[in-house]
């Protein structure tokens, strides 16, 4: 059914999927899971952004000693968080699409 969706569908599936294969068997990370996986998933939406007070905030939760777990609702909190604090959408602005 994916393979029919729009691209937003299959952008949510992707980040679905990427979440589920770091996830534990109870569908959850722990922080520092959550942050491994956002430095080496989202790393172009979130370079040059470590000046800044929102990811500063962000890193600061993630690094927090704590056992609770981040589930696929927060998860995907941070990375509209981290998108809306980059330039991705000034850069998508730029770029031209065909409908």
């Amino acid at each position: 059914a994916l393979r029919k969706g729009s691209d937003l569908e299959k952008a949510f599936a992707t980040a679905a999927l990427v979440y589920n294969n770091y996830a534990d068997p109870e569908g959850k990370l722990s922080k520092a899971e959550t942050k491994s996986l956002l430095q080496s998933q989202f790393w172009h939406v979130i370079q040059g952004q470590e000046n800044k007070p929102k990811y500063q905030e962000i890193i600061s939760f993630l690094d927090e000693e704590s056992e609770n777990k981040i589930d696929f609702e927060d998860f995907m909190i941070l990375l509209v968080s981290l998108t809306l604090m980059s330039d991705l959408l000034q850069e998508t602005k730029n770029v031209k699409t065909t409908k």
